[in-house]
């Protein structure tokens, strides 16, 4: 009796090993073996995602979220909110998710903080792209640097709807003289994903650097993201 009772239990053992198990051993070995390039954008997900849902197949959640959103990167970027309107989602594995984006800022942030600002303008761009071309609402965002262009500080002054940030210019000016700023840079997004500036975007830009010019505050630019891209104001002659 003993001998024939182990059969049902190995085959009930064999019942449940997932079917993917072997492939999350697969992908983990081309991950650290051919690195990061060698896995396609829903295989990276797919990784991501192995900790909310250890025991769940993640490349149908993955790919449903490349089909929604486009990308990796706006995959990782999308409002939570439209997060839950995925089949399939979790609140761990929109943290999981939720993860990744402030990982990816967070490292954007240090990259820019030990390099002089504008001798790596691409990096610039890069950084505020990273931080906000996929936001849902507008964001006006101030980076405040020293005489040397480096740094002070990146912060976030007004957060408006999806396509009007409320921007006060003395506000701006006011907390460039507390942080002892000698030059800025505006950055805002464009929730449409056309970063081509409005009338507005210029008047406002304007009436800041008319009040920084005389405090000795130089306005190096005032830059756009968006899905579609990025304008500069300063490139495209308009201050």
């Amino acid at each position: 009796m003993p001998a024939n009772s182990s059969k049902p239990q190995d085959a009930s053992r064999q019942a449940e090993t997932p079917h993917y198990h072997g492939h999350r051993e697969r992908l983990r070995e081309r991950f650290y073996m051919a690195g990061p390039e060698a896995l396609s954008d829903y295989e990276l997900l797919e990784m991501a995602l192995f900790p909310a849902l250890p025991r769940r197949d993640t490349k149908p959640l993955a790919k449903a979220l490349l089909k929604k959103f486009g990308s990796f990167a706006e995959v990782i970027h999308a409002p939570v909110a439209r997060l839950r309107e995925v089949e399939g989602i979790g609140e761990a594995s929109i943290n999981q998710i939720k993860l990744l984006a402030a990982a990816a800022s967070r490292v954007a942030k240090g990259e820019i903080k030990r390099k002089i600002a504008l001798s790596s303008w691409n990096d610039v761009i890069e950084y505020c792209r990273t931080g906000m071309a996929f936001a849902d609402k507008e964001q006006f965002r101030l980076l405040f640097l020293d005489k040397r262009n480096q740094l002070i500080a990146d912060e976030i002054q007004q957060t408006g709807t999806v396509d009007h940030t409320p921007v006060y210019p003395r506000e701006v000016i006011k907390r460039a003289l507390e942080l002892s700023a000698t030059a800025l840079i505006l950055v805002h997004n464009h929730p449409s994903g056309d970063p081509t500036p409005s009338q507005a975007d210029i008047q406002m830009t304007k009436a800041i650097v008319q009040i920084a010019t005389p405090l000795g505050i130089s306005v190096h630019d005032h830059i756009i993201v968006g899905k579609n891209g990025h304008a500069s104001l300063k490139g495209m002659k308009l201050i």
